[in-house]
């Protein structure tokens, strides 16, 4: 066993209870990895575009909750070079995906908005998202999917709670070298 699980205050969870969390992480990662709702959705609404713009697209929609979106918001929230952000994100105007507009709160800043053709890209991934979890829970009862519902909310966040402590000690990776 490793240092970490010894070290820890015996949680009210078994270890064997960790253990199959664990091993059905391993599990979810594998499948989400390939990135099939996101596949879906771009092979449905705009086939020539990436996966790395829907995670830019992601990563404007969850800054807009915070206020005006920069090039460099998306690249902190991304965590990659802002030169990298800036061409996807000039990538994707080109697309008419996103648009570039000024700050009403300071005109010289310039802001990264959504298309109505990007918002259509967003709600048919939300879609395609909410199909294939219906169609995984389609047998649960709804106690069991409310259960569910709850209970993994409650561990993601204890895993954002976790991460971002850890993550505010690790050092920032390197800047590839052109």
């Amino acid at each position: 066993m490793s240092d970490t699980l010894k070290k820890s205050p015996e949680p009210d969870a078994t270890i064997e209870d960790i253990v199959h969390i664990g091993q059905s992480m391993g599990r979810m990662r594998m499948i989400t990895g390939r990135r099939l709702i996101a596949r879906l959705a771009i092979a449905k609404v705009a086939p020539e575009l990436e996966l790395s713009h829907l995670d830019v697209l992601d990563a404007v929609m969850r800054a807009a909750d915070q206020g005006e979106v920069t090039v460099g918001t998306i690249a902190e929230a991304m965590r990659i070079d802002p030169s990298r952000a800036s061409r996807v994100v000039a990538d994707m105007v080109g697309r008419n995906v996103l648009e570039r507009a000024a700050s009403q709160q300071d005109a010289r800043r310039i802001l990264v908005v959504v298309t109505p053709f990007g918002q259509r890209l967003l709600e048919e991934l939300k879609a395609q998202k909410l199909a294939i979890i219906k169609d995984i829970v389609g047998d649960w009862s709804t106690e069991e999917a409310a259960a569910f519902a709850g209970l993994f909310d409650k561990f993601m966040t204890g895993f954002e709670r976790v991460f971002d402590m850890r993550d505010k000690n690790l050092p920032h990776a390197p800047s590839p070298s052109k």
